[in-house]
């Protein structure tokens, strides 16, 4: 069998697949507070609970339903986008020229109520959520078994967060959401309605991680806590990338899903914390983070 500093080849690549997995919801997740965070200058602390909902409502809309998870894949990242439009404007739009510090201590108590809603109804054990029927089995690669629905996973993410990406930095619609960051008065002098747009903004970050949830309902039991025990790990992510980077947030946790990877093969006990030593590095010789601006 192949070997390489002495790691079987299939262990390796089968470690480097579940580490891209896991960076495409780092990916997915920490883009989605970076937008909320460069366009409202909230840091969202609701976003790991947002997650867990959107697992939740496609879960239960199988189970209540019938509905299936293509369906429910855009569905509920809609329906948690429109809670988040709640969440928005009956709360969050009175923080925005406050310090940090208030909007952190709002969505952890969002976060908390939420979990004690999904808590109080179904515990702390998982819920099972089949694989869809398209995406069973694996595909030999020679080298390797790839399981379909894994690959499916890393594909959709990479395309949503890209498409996000572009969506942004490339079109004029992301040209008058940063404009309407930077000087919101000029902008609603021109006729836009600055308000909306920011309310749109921070639901189409909460049902990004909806999406995320979704994706992961298949792979993770479906449980009230699944959103906390990820949400610390896609913060660290968000520093080293930069606050409010766009590409940093993407790169990064693709790039420390497979740096987590490697660590399971290489050196098992250190891979809960690589991540954070990875930030304490950063911090120390890039404050700003990698792709963040400094002031």
């Amino acid at each position: 069998m192949t070997e390489i500093f002495g790691i079987p080849l299939p262990a390796l690549l089968g470690q480097l697949l579940l580490g891209l997995v896991n960076g495409s919801f780092y990916a997915m997740l920490s883009l989605g507070l970076a937008v909320i965070f460069g366009m409202l200058n909230i840091i969202n602390f609701a976003h790991g609970a947002l997650y867990m909902m959107g697992a939740f409502f496609a879960w239960m809309g199988l189970e209540y339903l019938g509905l299936n998870y293509w369906f429910m894949l855009g569905l509920a990242p809609f329906a948690v986008g429109l809670i988040g439009i709640v969440i928005e404007r009956t709360m969050l739009q009175w923080l925005y020229k406050l310090d940090h510090l208030y909007g952190l201590l709002l969505t952890f108590g969002i976060t908390l109520v939420i979990e004690g809603v999904f808590r109080s109804f179904y515990g702390v054990s998982g819920q099972p959520y089949q694989v869809p029927d398209a995406l069973q089995g694996a595909t030999n690669l020679g080298f390797m078994i790839l399981p379909n629905y894994r690959a499916w996973v890393v594909v959709a993410s990479l395309i949503v967060c890209f498409a996000v990406w572009a969506l942004i930095e490339k079109t004029s619609l992301g040209a008058k959401l940063r404009a309407g960051t930077e000087n919101p008065k000029l902008v609603q002098a021109f006729g836009i309605n600055v308000p909306r747009m920011v309310t749109l903004t921070y639901a189409g970050g909460v049902a990004l991680a909806a999406f995320a949830g979704v994706l992961a309902a298949p792979i993770l039991q479906v449980s009230a806590l699944m959103g906390t025990n990820l949400i610390i790990v896609v913060f660290a992510v968000v520093v080293i990338g930069g606050m409010g980077s766009i590409l940093g947030s993407i790169l990064t946790g693709l790039g420390l899903g497979i740096v987590e990877g490697l660590t399971k093969v290489v050196y098992p006990e250190a891979s809960n914390t690589v991540v954070f030593v990875v930030m304490a590095i950063v911090l120390l010789v890039r404050p700003a983070g990698l792709f963040g601006k400094e002031k």
